[in-house]
């Protein structure tokens, strides 16, 4: 790899980001009907980790890693939304109640006390984009120069309001602010988060014309023809960098926000995806594009995690490494090789306490070479789960019976890492 200092200008950095995605809902991973010829291609020209992980399975959360580079209990927010407590005359829809407007702008408060990838840049002249999810108000309070999310509770602000149009009506900010960085003559960063394939599962006929061939469900037919859409909007993203002879000279970063099994009745999750510790919550391939800096490789055996994201890329800029990353510089073989443990952390969707995150814990989890363990909180009167995933990646199997010895070390691991208060 060639060090930022080495080249004329510092890299422009781009991520893409899929949102509800099981890690092998793609060509290159395997699956034998979704077609993504577009991230087929981004696999084979890039440092390919097959084995990447989220620490946490629900979007939220995971964006605020994939953006700061800490744990959920880290940065705080653990939940997509704050605590409700429904009175006798409350609205049907929470988000209706105006009493429920100012805990939703006080958990705010994590991103205001955040050092975003945005704001480590900004030093360097960096300015940055973002369109898409994003859960954390106005795009300023993440550190973004421009941006497509207003924020604004009281005007449908969620989860990105109007930075959700991103692909599903075209690309024109993205284009717009490429234009302007090109002209101004400044290094970028583009944060592409766009609703896809999450549901509304409403493709665009021709693709779900071609899925429903595939598979009598027509809601799996929905969410096979939203993956290839949300492949077709990675290339249009792709495209825009080419088309201005930004390629070279821009960083490339691919990880999903948390997995998704797709009912065959319904546009609904099914259990072991999305929210869960399982490997279909938490396990994405994770891919770094650099051309002429990154040797292209597909890594089967390593592991990769978020959380690593910001400390690679702030190592490939020249900047120092922060000390309260705990992510390795995935560019790096030594880190890598010697990377053997990642781990995680699941909480409730709704969260219990604005601050501390120990009431809302549902699982920690811990892999260590192929051992996973899935370690309960105590409110889910559940046992501990172990899985050895060389042998059996579906988790099918709990082997925690036999293996006590296999257990106490994970657990061990698994405490060192991060043990909550009472636990």
């Amino acid at each position: 790899m060639t060090s930022a200092a080495q080249a004329d200008s510092p890299p422009n950095v781009v991520m893409l980001i899929s949102d509800d995605q099981a890690y092998d809902d793609y060509s290159f991973m395997g699956h034998p009907n979704i077609e993504t010829p577009r991230l087929d291609q981004l696999a084979k020209e890039s440092l390919t980790f097959r084995r990447g992980y989220v620490p946490n399975s629900l979007c939220r959360p995971s964006l605020a890693t994939i953006i700061s580079g800490l744990y959920p209990h880290q940065h705080g927010i653990v939940g997509n939304d704050p605590p409700y407590a429904a009175g006798p005359d409350s609205p049907k829809n929470k988000f209706a109640d105006p009493k429920y407007l100012p805990i939703r702008n006080a958990y705010l408060q994590h991103i205001d006390r955040m050092n975003t990838l945005p704001d480590r840049l900004a030093p360097l002249g960096y300015e940055s984009l973002q369109t898409g999810k994003w859960w954390e108000g106005n795009f300023s309070r993440g550190g973004f120069t421009h941006g497509m999310t207003h924020g604004d509770r009281t005007k449908g602000g969620r989860h990105g309001d109007l930075g959700l149009d991103i692909s599903r009506k075209g690309i024109d900010a993205i284009d717009t602010f490429l234009d302007e960085a090109v002209e101004n003559k400044k290094p970028f960063f583009l944060w592409y988060a766009p609703f896809l394939p999450h549901t509304p599962h409403n493709p665009p006929a021709r693709l779900l014309n071609k899925y429903k061939q595939k598979t009598d469900s027509v809601p799996l037919a929905k969410y096979w023809a939203m993956c290839e859409w949300f492949d077709e909007s990675c290339g249009e993203v792709l495209d825009a960098l080419s088309e201005r002879h930004l390629d070279e000279n821009t960083i490339v970063l691919y990880v999903t926000d948390n997995g998704w099994i797709n009912q065959l009745d319904s546009s609904r999750y099914a259990p072991r995806s999305k929210r869960s510790p399982n490997e279909r919550g938490v396990r994405t391939p994770i891919m770094i594009r650099w051309p002429g800096h990154v040797k292209p490789m597909m890594d089967d055996s390593s592991l990769a995690s978020s959380i690593d994201l910001v400390p690679t890329v702030l190592n490939a800029v020249g900047l120092p490494a922060a000390p309260e990353l705990s992510g390795i510089d995935l560019l790096d073989p030594k880190a890598v090789e010697n990377r053997k443990t990642v781990y995680g952390d699941i909480f409730e969707h709704d969260i219990v306490d604005m601050t501390d995150p120990d009431p809302s814990l549902r699982y920690r989890w811990v892999i260590h070479n192929n051992w996973k363990l899935i370690d309960p909180a105590a409110q889910m009167n559940e046992k501990p789960q172990l899985y050895n995933l060389a042998s059996d990646p579906n988790e099918d199997k709990d082997v925690s019976a036999s293996h006590p010895e296999v257990m106490a070390d994970l657990q061990k691991r698994l405490d060192a890492w991060w043990t909550p208060k009472g636990h």
